[in-house]
């Protein structure tokens, strides 16, 4: 990147516990105890890549708690680590459309990183976009297959960059592993898990089963990864789901009725070179995991080829901490490292957590310096708008079969993918 490019101005949009780390009720208990967003924010600052930053949630009330957490979790524990930020609304208001009078203030090719419930994302992300403001959208990227096509549209118009927070395309062993399917041939078969523990329920009561169920949060990280090894090889062509329940909507998480605790894909691909090959994968996820089982997020999947398979297990990677108060606990610090470097500075840059935010605000600098169009960003396999769209319609095609109880079909339509 050219040393001329100019810093970045940057809007943060959702205060919840991927962004600061805080829950409303305290500090998250999870393994992202002061966040991701904003931490990797504060350090690109730090290093001359962000100029601006602001923060917008829905509760104006919340931030003088958030801004005692980051600094006493943040600013108190690296060095040189600034954690001031605009907030909106003020801190004694509450306005659900806060996002609006914030993005207003931005000037085009400044940039918008959102992390909010799931139902919201498209209108925020469509009144960035519109705004010509670069959008980083966290998975997944909309609810709806319409929607998510209205985006790569509204984006290409724009001509800015619009990239979808899957992370995961940034894990090394996660690349890696793409890269030796490549040599194994046809695709046959994918199985994928996830979950996180029945605790999550309490931090997502507000929405969860409402606004979005555990396949949109959590399936969308491997099904990304399966259409991501699958690229230009095969796409999917018919959705069954299946889910248990009972679990979320008793005590003591009182989830709204119908909230499903574990959801089930069943996918059909078809080869694009070979008309007689057809894949199958299933992608299961749950937030009804046990409570102390020493990992946030369990997840394993396993690929098998015409010529090989791959088994990747991402929750325990041989690294396990035991302490007397909360026993043992495998970590991830390729994801977030979150101890400080030697000279007390933040240390978590190799992380592909940071990473995935970091190669959003590279490209949104170099289109904004003439160095590069968003559509360059299409080629290289990063998780733009573009690239992945098929996540979105696999799991819109679940939403539907868990609603109206039959597969439903993905096809072409012109140059978009359609549900059938």
């Amino acid at each position: 990147m050219a040393d001329s490019t100019k810093k970045l101005n940057v809007l943060m949009c959702g205060t919840g516990e991927y962004t600061t780390g805080w829950t409303g009720s305290g500090a998250s208990t999870s393994d992202k105890k002061i966040g991701v967003v904003g931490l990797t924010l504060f350090d690109l600052r730090r290093r001359g890549k962000v100029e601006h930053l602001g923060m917008v949630g829905v509760n104006g009330k919340k931030f003088p708690d958030i801004r005692k957490h980051l600094q006493d979790k943040i600013a108190n524990v690296y060095a040189d680590m600034d954690v001031s930020f605009k907030s909106y609304p003020e801190d004694a208001k509450v306005d659900p459309e806060a996002y609006k009078s914030a993005i207003d203030e931005l000037s085009p090719g400044d940039a918008v990183i959102i992390f909010t419930p799931d139902s919201t994302h498209y209108p925020i992300a469509l009144y960035a976009i519109q705004k010509k403001c670069h959008v980083l959208v966290t998975k997944p990227a909309t609810q709806l297959l319409s929607h998510h096509n209205h985006l790569i549209t509204e984006a290409a118009q724009n001509n800015v960059v619009c990239f979808v927070e899957h992370h995961k395309r940034f894990d090394p062993v996660y690349s890696d592993a793409r890269g030796r399917a490549a040599a194994l041939g046809e695709f046959n078969f994918f199985n994928a898990w996830m979950s996180q523990p029945k605790s999550q329920l309490e931090t997502f009561r507000a929405w969860a089963g409402k606004d979005s169920d555990i396949s949109y949060y959590l399936s969308s990280h491997h099904i990304d990864i399966c259409c991501w090894i699958l690229q230009d090889k095969a796409y999917p062509t018919r959705v069954v789901a299946s889910a248990a329940t009972g679990i979320a909507t008793g005590e003591p998480y009182n989830c709204v009725e119908n909230t499903e605790d574990t959801i089930t894909l069943l996918v059909d691909w078809q080869s694009i070179k070979s008309p007689k090959h057809k894949g199958t994968a299933v992608y299961t996820a749950s937030w009804t995991a046990p409570l102390k089982s020493g990992v946030h997020s369990a997840q394993h999947w396993y690929y098998m080829g015409e010529k090989g398979d791959i088994a990747v297990d991402q929750a325990h990677r041989g690294y396990d901490v035991t302490v007397d108060d909360t026993g043992k606990s495998s970590f991830n610090p390729f994801y977030m490292k979150y101890t400080p470097s030697p000279s007390g500075h933040f240390d978590g840059q190799t992380g592909y957590g940071y990473i995935s935010i970091e190669k959003f605000i590279d490209a949104s600098r170099e289109v904004n310096a003439g160095l590069a169009s968003p559509a360059d960003y299409e080629k290289f396999g990063l998780p733009t708008i573009g690239n992945t769209v098929l996540t979105t319609a696999i799991l819109n095609a679940g939403r539907i079969s868990l609603d109206e109880k039959r597969p439903v079909g993905i096809t072409r339509a012109g140059n978009e993918w359609v549900l059938e």
